[in-house]
């Protein structure tokens, strides 16, 4: 259960000002907020969700607990990485009204997004893809349907800030946990 819950929070503060937000915003604010959007972001983020969970348990298997710590410390600094670095793109200039295109784009930006790399690091380290896997869809759904309802707020400067400073501090936590695995001071 707490695989589930940890994942929940972690999708949900991954998921500000995130990239997929953003393009859900964007399309939503340029077309209307049709319901069908809304079910494709949603179809996208659970399927993403989904692959990194199925993912943390086939590396559950093949990983040795000390080999599943230092690999969850890597995703943690790969998801701080993603949010520091990587902030969503200018609205595109002529949307798309293809639903298929829409969930295609999303997932492509969900695979390699901080809140899979979180659920992925939680599914390795609870040894728990199935709980960490759902959490993550319902924070990362959950968060999609905020912005869905609310486009503007992804574009604020609070969300930028708030988004490179949640990734600084998962850049520290993942160096914590995986600096000393690396030196062999464990």
């Amino acid at each position: 259960m707490s695989g589930f819950l940890y994942a929940l929070l972690a999708a949900l503060l991954a998921g500000v000002g995130a990239r997929d937000a953003a393009l859900v915003a964007q399309l939503g604010a340029a077309q209307g907020r049709r319901p069908a959007l809304l079910l494709a972001a949603l179809l996208a983020a659970a399927g993403s969700s989904a692959l990194a969970a199925w993912l943390g348990g086939r590396l559950v298997g093949e990983l040795a607990p000390a080999a599943r710590a230092l690999f969850a410390a890597l995703a943690l600094v790969l998801a701080g990485g993603e949010m520091v670095l990587l902030g969503p793109r200018p609205a595109p200039a002529e949307p798309t009204h293809s639903l298929g295109a829409t969930v295609l784009v999303l997932l492509g930006q969900q695979i390699t997004d901080a809140a899979r790399f979180l659920v992925l690091a939680l599914a390795v380290s609870t040894a728990a893809p199935l709980p960490a896997g759902l959490g993550g869809a319902v924070g990362s759904m959950a968060g999609l349907a905020v912005v869905w309802t609310a486009p503007g707020l992804v574009a604020t400067t609070a969300a930028r800030h708030a988004r490179r400073l949640i990734g600084a501090g998962l850049l520290v936590l993942g160096l914590g946990l995986g600096l000393p695995n690396v030196l062999g001071l464990t």
